[in-house]
């Protein structure tokens, strides 16, 4: 990266060389003293967009800083010097739909120092970018923890785009003043993305994993799920690590800058491709409020469809194509970690029952997917979570959810269709389930980059099968108490990196074809959903 030129703050050439992205900002940040930027229209909040048929804005209840007690969450930054927008860079780029992905988009990004009148503008080719969106701007406030982690400021944009149309490839670029995307200098950091096809007759592909983190394994893992080209991306759960305890306490070892490395690192998938994401127990940061989903709020912008954004961001449902998805937030539920147990008092199961009777009774809906954390069912190192089963395993059942996806465990596991905590049948790899006969498949895709688990069996995979008619398994029960057992519903096992992909094949008798590829592309999983 070039030096930055800012007279008297500038990184010398051989130091910005060797630098992260965060330690840049670290090492300006700490050269440069604080005063506001952020006053006299310095920034502009999101309103209404130039184009007809836009609704561009944000939701007040989605502030991350509304209602902190102990005054460590989400503040405007201050900062005493006006970097020149020239040398201000955005990155981090994600993307991800509205409650409606025929019509919606979000797009969001972070820039290292406050800017003026940041933007989007996007239109139908690279090159007519016309229309121009102000702006929201969630600033969020990290004190310092110690004498290794200095206080962190990030500033993250958002920009919420409706009124789009169906099957539509629209192309865009970030920027602010003194940072054009249109200059010609800047075409290169035009993104795009494509909103959902208006039927549900076209095939499609999305992804899933959890357990991502930075390095590089989880980069590896972005490599090629890129190239299964998807239309969405689903990842169940700690994203980062920025908290490595996982408890949802605090901790002097939470160290928000871990963020801008995530961002950074996925931002070439995550820009072309909406990156859905939900709550694991490594994203309740503490420090932030409500319940430590402020910081999950200033980061992404997502439906806001759930039964409430402000205090459970990471819980939403859309509908693509055939399938209709539903993410949770299962630390709501959780017997193993229980820092958030019972924090929307029922009200997440509630919604959850109200969205799996309405996407049942959709004509159009063949399939229900659903995502969260915190595993159902699995026998590696985290085992299963009998909260988990208890709230959710019966609205499961009762609607037919045809594929439940969780991370948590660093490992690729899937069971057998289950139904009442029991196996049905056997469905082994290469075969051929319904769900409304056989019960709702399990699958832990935590493989997504972070160190891996244990299995206390062998693993049994394709090309490699080691079946058992049991194996040890461990549940979490009310208390934080774990019962050992033996179990039979777990039918394939893989320890290694690897993510899923389904393939949404509609017609007269549609299917999910669902696959589980490993980083080196192998094959190691490979099953059918028909109804």
């Amino acid at each position: 990266m070039a030096a930055n030129h800012l007279p008297g703050f500038g990184i010398p050439d051989h130091l910005a060389a060797r630098m992260s992205m965060a330690e840049q900002h670290e090492y300006l940040r700490r050269r440069l003293t604080r005063r506001s930027v952020l006053r006299g229209g310095g920034l502009m909040a999101a309103g209404a967009a130039g184009a007809a048929g836009l609704v561009v804005g944000s939701d007040a209840a989605l502030d991350p800083g509304a209602g902190s007690p102990t005054g460590a969450g989400p503040t405007p930054v201050l900062s005493r010097a006006s970097v020149d927008g020239r040398l201000v860079a955005p990155f981090g780029r994600h993307l991800a739909f509205g409650a409606d992905p025929r019509t919606g988009m979000r797009v969001s990004w972070q820039v290292p120092f406050a800017v003026r009148r940041p933007y989007l503008r996007f239109g139908p080719k690279p090159w007519e970018l016309e229309s121009k969106v102000a702006a929201e701007v969630r600033a969020l406030h990290t004190p310092s923890l110690g004498r290794h982690l200095p206080a962190v400021e990030q500033l993250y944009l958002h920009v919420r785009l409706e009124g789009l149309r169906p099957g539509t490839t629209y192309y865009y670029g970030v920027g602010h003043d003194g940072f054009d995307p249109t200059s010609a200098e800047r075409l290169g950091s035009v993104g795009s993305f494509t909103t959902a096809p208006a039927g549900g007759k076209q095939p499609f592909v999305f992804t899933a994993f959890g357990d991502q983190g930075v390095g590089p394994d989880a980069l590896a893992t972005n490599q090629l799920l890129l190239g299964q080209n998807p239309a969405f991306h689903l990842h169940a759960g700690d994203i980062c690590y920025a908290d490595d305890t996982g408890h949802g306490e605090k901790s002097d070892t939470y160290d928000a800058r871990v963020w801008d490395q995530y961002l950074a690192q996925t931002e070439p998938v995550a820009s072309r491709v909406p990156w859905m994401v939900t709550t694991g127990n490594h994203d309740m940061e503490a420090w932030y409020s409500p319940d430590g989903y402020g910081g999950q709020a200033a980061r992404w912008s997502l439906p806001g469809n759930g039964p409430d954004p402000a205090k459970s961001p990471g819980v939403y449902a859309f509908e693509y194509g055939n399938v209709g998805v539903i993410a949770l937030d299962a630390n709501d539920v959780s017997y193993e970690i229980p820092a958030n147990l019972g924090y929307t008092d029922g009200a997440q199961t509630r919604w959850l029952e109200r969205t799996l009777k309405r996407m049942r009774a959709a004509p159009g809906i063949d399939f229900v997917v659903v995502f969260f954390h915190h595993c159902a069912y699995s026998t590696a190192t985290h085992g299963s979570d009998g909260g988990v089963r208890e709230a959710w395993g019966a609205l499961f059942e009762q609607h037919h959810v045809d594929l439940v996806i969780n991370g948590h465990n660093h490992v690729y596991e899937r069971t057998d269709p289950v139904r009442g905590g029991s196996p049905t049948r056997a469905v082994r790899v290469g075969d051929v389930t319904d769900p409304v006969r056989d019960g709702t498949v399990y699958v832990t895709a935590g493989g997504g980059g972070r160190e891996l688990y244990d299995f206390s069996a062998p693993d049994s995979y394709e090309g490699h099968l080691e079946e058992r008619d049991s194996v040890a398994g461990v549940r979490w029960t009310k208390g934080g108490d774990s019962v050992r057992s033996r179990v039979e519903w777990s039918r394939v096992r893989y320890t290694g990196f690897s993510f899923l992909a389904v393939e949404s094949r509609p017609g007269r008798r549609p299917s999910l074809a669902v696959t589980a590829l490993a980083r080196s592309g192998r094959r190691v999983d490979h099953f059918v959903v028909r109804r």
